[in-house]
């Protein structure tokens, strides 16, 4: 009955979506004020209805009901409790209920916390909200159904994809779905505003913690699965510029400037259409990447590989959704007020060239994401992969860096070249200290990128505090610490990217029992393998002895054999210390009875997920202090 419940409860929040849908057309195009104070408490109750199927969905999956066919498929009876929890959206159909329930959860919060807009925009919002709901509940219910029988009921399930089995599943899609849901709220307000002609500081205001919360969550979700992919494939690599990966990359770049945008025009009342525009392009970034993961077209590890006709589904509310923005956004762009002016060399000057370089980033990405899509559609194959994107968008992140480096330390409205030059001494200084330093010690083999990869985020670092000098820390307001924390991890994520690329040691040996390998700093030692039992899966484990300077170390390596399903995974073993990660895999057997091992010495390649964080941490701060001054104002005018 769960299973029926879950459908049930799931219909039901269709109903009222398309409920929602109707009562806000009714208030914004005819004027029916006395249905007004209906949009809320549906919005509300959609929420408490997706939770529920959501609820219904894991409540399945965890007592490993198997006339559900979706469990049949997913999960077995035997798998850690973790694994059938996370299960759930670890495949299509859990995944896009999730999605759905995030949504809907999403639209109940507007509902319920905002005050500060206009009605008739916040109920032009919440119609937009729930029609992309409406769209999402058709997709599940016609064509993705999460709670379909199976009859008769098997006597066990066929296993969860092994590369799923980590703890990162738990983690790593539902922060990137709150990102993506929080852009969608965004988007929504976006359409709200221009349906009712109120595109200007008071929209920004209640559309930017959205804005800024999808951010923090974006690259928090991005972060994790970096790491995940890191440690879980065995591969060495922290990117690879997969299809998939560049499908959550797009929406963040996007959200970034419009996160930047929406500060502009929240408290300068600058950058009207750039936000507007920005908030579309966002919301069709985040349907790109669902389209891609989900239709079929994409062979990844990553990728839901679906029935094609299910991506086209997802193709017609694509075009749907950002097709009729864009329409609306022509018709009524005309009707928005430029805003205040600002002069070039200004604060305002740099975000509009921060913007710029992050939408030609974000048109590379696009670009070498979909044109072997579009040759294979020809009859051509073709690959695009980590040289082009390297060497197409490197050069533009380094212009990015400059001007982020800049950026805050220009004033508003305009500023003075001499004065500027006289606050980024000591950047340049850095810039060109590190520089001399990697050329020093490591001549010119390290490459050019790598070089002016590290010397730059020696830079920006220097410049992301200089906001921070002079100035009573107690008293800085926590945006400004949230802008210096966020730009700080841009460049320690950047040196560790650098460092990575420039000094990164690899070996692949066929090593005997007791056979030292040097790789970096370490020598390491193949002391024996012996085989190892797990909750669902054996092993061969190899046992690895570590040796650096008197530190010794033991590292164990396995190759994991999984029945359910019958799969082979290589599970790395990880030496992390304060300059960088030795990384070993354990490899096949050879013939002559020698072992294949791959080896990493990754001199501080943790900083790229340090800085990860950090980014995180500073919209954090940013994103409380400016809700602890909202709370202090509102209180000071109930008080008035």
């Amino acid at each position: 009955m769960m299973a029926e419940a879950g459908l049930a409860a799931l219909w039901l929040a269709a109903a009222l979506a398309a409920l929602q849908v109707a009562l806000a057309a009714l208030v914004v195009a005819r004027g029916r004020g006395d249905v007004a104070a209906g949009v809320r408490p549906v919005a509300v109750g959609q929420g408490l209805l997706t939770a529920i199927a959501m609820a219904a969905l894991i409540g399945v999956f965890l007592a490993s009901d198997m006339s559900v066919r979706l469990v049949v498929e997913n999960s077995h009876s035997m798998k850690p409790w973790l694994y059938k929890f996370a299960g759930a959206w670890g495949n299509h159909e859990g995944s896009m209920l999730l999605w759905v329930t995030i949504l809907g959860v999403a639209g109940a919060a507007v509902a319920l916390l905002e005050r500060r807009l206009d009605e008739r925009t916040l109920i032009a919002t919440l119609g937009a909200q729930g029609l992309i709901a409406l769209g999402f509940y058709a997709f599940l219910l016609f064509a993705s159904n999460p709670f379909a029988r199976v009859d008769p009921a098997p006597l066990d399930g066929l296993g969860l994809n092994p590369l799923l089995q980590d703890p990162g599943l738990a983690f790593h899609p539902p922060t990137l779905y709150v990102g993506y849901v929080g852009i969608s709220v965004a988007f929504s307000f976006a359409v709200g505003a221009l349906v009712t002609r109120e595109v200007g500081p008071a929209f920004a205001k209640a559309m930017r913690p959205w804005v800024l919360g999808a951010w923090i969550f974006l690259t928090t979700g991005i972060t994790a699965g970096s790491y995940w992919a890191y440690y879980e494939l065995g591969w060495g690599g922290w990117w690879f510029w997969d299809p998939v990966e560049n499908a959550s990359l797009m929406p963040w770049l996007a959200a970034t400037a419009l996160l930047h945008s929406v500060s502009v025009l929240a408290t300068r009342d600058g950058l009207r259409a750039w936000t507007v525009m920005l908030a579309v392009v966002a919301f069709s970034m985040s349907m790109v990447g669902t389209f891609l993961v989900r239709s079929g077209i994409l062979t990844s590890v990553h990728a839901f590989a679906v029935d094609p006709r299910r991506g086209a589904f997802i193709l017609a509310l694509l075009v749907l959704y950002v097709g009729g923005a864009l329409a609306l956004f022509g018709a009524r762009i005309g009707t928005v007020k430029a805003g205040n002016v600002f002069a070039l060399l200004s604060r305002e000057g740099s975000l509009v060239l921060n913007n710029l370089l992050l939408s030609v980033i974000l048109g590379i990405v696009l670009i070498g994401t979909l044109y072997p899509l579009v040759a294979a559609s020809f009859g051509v194959q073709l690959s695009v992969g980590p040289p082009f994107f390297n060497k197409a968008a490197g050069p533009i992140a380094l212009a990015l860096v400059v001007a982020m480096a800049v950026g805050p330390l220009l004033r508003w409205r305009h500023d003075d070249g001499s004065r500027l030059l006289q606050r980024m001494t000591w950047p340049i200084a850095a810039t060109c200290f590190a520089a001399a330093g990697v050329i020093v010690f490591n001549g010119f083999d390290v490459g050019l990128l790598p070089l002016l990869g590290i010397a730059l985020a020696a830079g920006l670092a220097v410049a992301s505090v200089e906001p921070l000098v002079r100035r009573n820390w107690r008293r800085t307001p926590l945006t400004i610490w949230g802008m210096a924390v966020a730009h700080l991890g841009i460049a320690v994520s950047m040196a560790g990217m650098a460092c990575d690329s420039a000094f990164t040691t690899e070996r692949l040996v066929a090593a005997s029992v007791g056979q030292p390998v040097a790789v970096g700093p370490y020598q390491v030692v193949l002391d024996g393998i012996r085989p190892t039992i797990g909750d669902n899966w054996s092993a061969l484990e190899a046992r690895l002895t570590v040796t650096r300077g008197g530190d010794v170390r033991v590292l164990r390596p396995q190759s994991r054999f999984f029945t359910d399903p019958v799969t082979s995974t290589n599970e790395s073993a990880i030496l992390t210390t304060l300059d960088g990660q030795l990384y070993t895999v354990l490899g096949q057997q050879n013939d002559d009875g020698r072992w294949q091992l791959r080896l990493w010495w990754k001199p501080f390649v943790t900083f790229i997920w340090l800085g990860g964080g950090l980014i995180a941490l500073g919209g954090v701060l940013s994103l409380y202090g400016r809700w602890r001054r909202d709370r202090r104002v509102a209180m000071q005018e109930a008080w008035a």
